[in-house]
Formats: C-alpha cells, structure tokens, sequence
C-alpha cells in the first residue's frame, strides 16, 4: 500500500478530520482514507451533467426572462 504525507495542514483542518473520526467511531487515518476516496471517485464533470439535468424552459422567452436583472433598484457599488 502506498502512503501519503500531507505537510503545513492548518491546526483547525486536522482538528475537524479528528472529530469526524471520532463521530464515526475511526481512525483519523481511516477518515482521511475516506474522504479522499469519496472526493476522488465522482466524476470529474459531475457539475456538468448537474447543468445538463436542468429542465429547459418550455417558452424561449421564459428561458430569457431567467437571466434578466431588476434594474429598477440600482445596486451601491462602493469604490
């Protein structure tokens, strides 16, 4: 098997993947196994089909409608 050493993690990340460990009843190495199996196992276009399962509008006009921005309050834009 092989290993992985993960250098400069900030305190409070390994503290949130200690008690994630201890919640499931694991090792911090075995959590950590986990997440990067769960994170590294989706496909990398996920998103993409995510967007591709949206509903199209039925009227073309409605799909235009979406994207438009209320202009009768002006947005503060500060400089």
């Amino acid at each position: 098997m092989a290993q992985l050493l993960v250098r400069k993690l900030d305190p409070a990340l390994v503290d949130l993947l200690k008690e994630r460990a201890r919640q499931e009843g694991i090792t911090t190495e075995e959590a950590h196994r986990r997440i990067l199996r769960e994170a590294l196992s989706k496909p990398v276009d996920a998103f993409r089909k995510a967007l591709l399962a949206i509903p199209e509008a039925e009227d073309e006009d409605e799909d235009e409608e979406l994207f438009l921005r209320d202009k009768s309050m002006p947005r503060q834009i500060d400089l």
